[in-house]
């Protein structure tokens, strides 16, 4: 689905990718010294599946009004998503080792302003569901053919300005919105069973009027295939709720609420790469 001069790649060849992004997420925050680590690995393969295959996008030309557009709305997720961009030629490779330094354009939440190829600056829980939702309704009342994929967080789906944005995306039958959620069950505070439960999510959804559903969010051929799904769907907006693992790729990283929010040292860098394949 992508735009002139990009093929949509083979699984093969974006699980390839998706671990490629994996060993950036790592060396850029072992430089920085911090990061969002956990959320990144779990949200790679959505990343790796938009940006590579499904996105109608153009790097030769990244403003194209007809562009498909990505909001990240869980921003922490940054790393994963600046890797992407810089191996899909949006930006240059050289700048990723300047995560969250002083003037580079790679701040520790995606911001438009420093960074054009990004879409919208989030960050803020909920935040960019609701710029998704009028990214998609302005594309409909300029009848172009752009559809919204938004990625959000499962922490989001506890702040109220997401339901309102759902609410707006139902009422307005929004079919080019797609809703992706990072399901890894992993917040600030430890995870799902310290917080208040969002379950049943998918039921949630269905009453909001998107055609819901669920997969692995680490299976390509699921996630290809519900991206297909929610491109035949008329008449109403999408949400896939995609079960992630916190940490994804890196074993003693997995499902472990430490790694959310904290960078590894030279040694844990190291063995992490290796897991994956590259090296520091």
């Amino acid at each position: 689905m992508s735009a002139s001069g990009a093929l949509p790649e083979t699984v093969e060849q974006l699980s390839a990718t998706a671990r490629q992004i994996r060993q950036d997420v790592l060396r850029m925050t072992y430089r920085a010294g911090s990061g969002h680590l956990g959320g990144s690995l779990s949200t790679a393969d959505l990343l790796v599946a938009l940006v590579f295959h499904e996105l109608r996008i153009d790097p030769g030309n990244p403003g194209w009004p007809d562009r498909d557009r990505l909001v990240l709305s869980k921003g922490h997720a940054a790393p994963a998503l600046y890797s992407a961009l810089a191996r899909r030629g949006f930006l240059d490779a050289q700048v990723l080792p300047t995560l969250r330094e002083e003037g580079s354009p790679l701040q520790g939440q995606v911001d438009h302003r420093t960074l054009p190829a990004v879409e919208a600056s989030t960050g803020s829980s909920g935040q960019g569901l609701g710029m998704a939702v009028g990214m998609a309704l302005d594309a409909r009342l300029a009848k172009r053919p752009s559809r919204v994929y938004a990625v959000v967080g499962d922490g989001e789906c506890r702040a109220g300005t997401t339901w309102e944005a759902l609410m707006a995306g139902g009422q307005y039958a929004l079919d080019n919105l797609v809703v992706l959620v990072d399901r890894n069950g992993r917040e600030t505070d430890g995870g799902k069973e310290n917080a208040p439960g969002i379950e049943p999510l998918a039921e949630k959804f269905r009453a909001f009027r998107y055609s819901t559903l669920e997969i692995d969010g680490h299976d390509f051929p699921a996630i290809l295939g519900a991206l297909g799904q929610a491109r035949k769907t008329k008449g109403q907006p999408t949400a896939i709720i995609a079960r992630t693992v916190l940490g994804q790729g890196v074993s003693f990283m997995e499902n472990q609420p430490a790694w959310r929010e904290r960078s590894p040292n030279r040694e844990e860098t190291e063995r992490g790469l290796a897991e994956l394949g590259g090296s520091l």
